[in-house]
């Protein structure tokens, strides 16, 4: 720190910060002794100083609490110093977990309960070890809270038939809020819904009137149909007598296969007309008096 005072009143202080990346004669001499340590206890201390990570690993080292530059190691084979370097290792691969059930109230005042499930991995191993603490845990407390809020701007018809949108727009937003951590959310798919009972109740009486409404408009129509087409086969029969005959016939042949005992045959009134009448007026002679 350095001032500097003019002849007047005014007075201007200097302060230099002290830079983070400059390394302390301290840290110096403690680098100094790791190294002298390793070179005494040679070859032994290579079981130590030498460790391998996976393919799907990566280790973050800090030397004397400060992060080494070079970034993470690995995969394979990396050099650490001892009583001076510490490091963590980080897992590449896709993880998945469940989001616990979550009671949820939609837009239209009903109450669910969802649960949900989520697959993530780190892309950022140093992110993931220096700017949070427990990016796993953090994940999962941010899933839950982010599935509460985004159910509880949908409807309930919104929520059982656009699970594919939800799902999106959940990807979308916790993979916004875990970019800083180095954490990339992949896939995010809603497990279950589940409804009240009573509910449930409600929408399967709902379901079955609507199914009983839609039956009897398609019986109603067909009944429609059914009529056109007898009323032009009646057209047809007038001008053929003889295809009233076919038909007789016709229903006689369905009636037998079915092995009744009872046959009901139609038979014309016209025909009947002149065994079951009797004489008309006009045949009558009139009686003579002497």
């Amino acid at each position: 720190m350095s001032s500097h005072c003019d002849t007047g009143t005014s007075c201007a202080i200097t302060i230099q910060m002290p830079n983070p990346d400059s390394v302390g004669c301290i840290e110096r001499f403690a680098t100094f002794l790791s190294f002298l340590l390793v070179i005494i206890t040679f070859p032994f201390s290579l079981f130590e100083c030498f460790k391998v990570v996976q393919e799907f690993e990566r280790a973050v080292i800090f030397r004397l609490g400060r992060l080494r530059k070079g970034g993470a190691r690995g995969p394979g084979l990396f050099f650490v110093l001892p009583c001076i370097d510490t490091y963590r290792k980080v897992d590449l691969r896709t993880v998945s977990f469940n989001v616990p059930p979550q009671e949820v109230l939609t837009r239209d005042s009903v109450t669910v309960a969802v649960d949900a499930v989520v697959y993530y991995r780190i892309k950022e191993p140093l992110n993931a070890v220096v700017r949070v603490a427990d990016y796993s845990a953090s994940t999962r407390l941010l899933a839950a809270t982010t599935l509460r809020n985004v159910l509880g701007m949908r409807d309930l018809a919104q929520l059982l038939s656009d699970r594919e949108a939800i799902s999106r727009l959940m990807q979308s937003s916790l993979d916004e809020a875990t970019e800083p951590w180095g954490v990339e959310v992949e896939r995010v798919e809603i497990k279950d819904v589940r409804l009240p009972v009573q509910l449930q109740r409600a929408m399967a009486a709902e379901a079955e009137a609507d199914r009983e409404a839609r039956a009897k408009i398609i019986a109603a129509e067909g009944e429609i149909k059914a009529s056109r087409a007898l009323r032009e086969a009646s057209l047809v029969m007038v001008d053929n007598p003889m295809a009233l005959q076919l038909r007789y016939l016709q229903s006689l042949n369905t009636i037998s296969a079915e092995k009744n005992s009872t046959i009901i045959f139609p038979f014309p009134l016209d025909f009947l007309r002149t065994f079951i009448g009797g004489p008309g007026p006009s045949s009558q002679q009139p009686i003579q008096h002497v």
